[in-house]
Parts: C-alpha cells; structure tokens; sequence
C-alpha cells in the first residue's frame, strides 16, 4: 500500500506545485488557466473519459499505468494546438463521444491490449477532446495559460481514475473496477440521447 500511494503522491505533488505560482500572474494569465481547468471538469464527457483513462491505466498494469495516460494528455495538447490554430477536425465531438463509450467499455471488459494499441486508442481520443478544448478557448483568454489550466484538470482526472483504481484493486474487488467501467459507458450512453 506505501509504494501505491507514494507512486501516486509524486507526480500528483509535481503537477500542483506550478499551482503556488498563480499569486505571481497577472489578471489575464491567472483567469486563462482558470478558464482552462474548468473546461474539462465541467463536462461530463470531458470528466467520465478522462477516469476511465485512469481505471484502464491501473487495470492495464504495468508500464501502461504510466504510459496510457502520458498518450493521452500528449495527444490532447496536440489537439488543442490544432483547435488553436483553426485547423478543422471532422466529427471531434463524436469522437469524444466515443471515447466514453468505449473507454468505459473496455475497463467493464477488463481487455487487455498491447500498450502500442491502448496508447493510439487514447491518442485518438484525445486528439478529439484537446481539440475542443482549444476550440472553445474563450476570446479573452490567453493560450498558454489556460493550455496549461486544461492540462491540469486532465492529469488531475487521470490521478483521480488511477487512485480510485489502486484503492479497487488493493481491496480486490475488481468486479467494483468493472462496475464503473460499465457505469462510464451508460453515463456516456446518456450524454447520447440527452
């Protein structure tokens, strides 16, 4: 249970630390990274794909409990470069979409897949969900720093997924990890119709 919990609080203590610097921003920096981290938090689809990323990282084990969510939030920084930029991406809201429906599957599933095949898949969609995010940058803010914001919010969902996965799984009940997979997939089933 230590090395669980110490293999967690490192990368969660080196993420917050920028967090200590926001009281030396000025006005226009500070609420682009606040407009950044709540975009993702305020959206269930955002919020439900970005747990399973973490349920599936610690289902997956290994060098991919590191190495999914790492994918994920490099694709999704590609992706809001490209929202940015004005570049078109066809179909990015189904692709979020999906990502829940399938990142949900998968973890009720309890598949195992080839590293190579987990880190494109969320690679793909997060491709979709940082587009959006870059997308749906308010006009007022500034890039980087709400860039930064999103990326925050995302690492801290990922953790979020990941420890509750570490928590299932040290009390082996993974039916419980699969239960919330299968949870996520009806979640994004409702965001379907809604």
């Amino acid at each position: 249970m230590k090395k669980s919990v110490l293999q967690l609080f490192i990368p969660t203590s080196c993420v917050l630390a920028p967090v200590s610097a926001w009281a030396h921003m000025g006005v226009h920096e500070m609420m682009g990274r606040a407009s950044g981290f709540i975009h993702p938090i305020t959206g269930a689809d955002h919020v439900l794909a970005m747990v399973a990323v973490g349920l599936w990282a610690v289902q997956q084990g290994g060098r991919a409990l590191w190495a999914v969510p790492v994918a994920f939030v490099a694709m999704m920084m590609a992706g809001g470069m490209l929202g940015l930029a004005g570049v078109a991406l066809p179909y990015a809201e189904q692709g979020i979409l999906m990502s829940v429906l399938v990142l949900g599957a998968v973890v009720a599933g309890a598949f195992e897949m080839s590293l190579a095949f987990s880190a494109s898949m969320v690679g793909v969609f997060a491709l979709c969900h940082g587009y959006m995010h870059g997308v749906e940058m308010p006009s007022a803010a500034n890039a980087v720093p709400y860039s930064l914001g999103f990326v925050l919010a995302t690492v801290l969902l990922h953790v979020a997924g990941m420890s509750m996965g570490v928590i299932l799984r040290k009390l082996s009940t993974e039916k419980a990890m699969r239960l919330a997979g299968g949870a996520i997939t009806l979640g994004g089933i409702y965001l379907s119709i809604g």
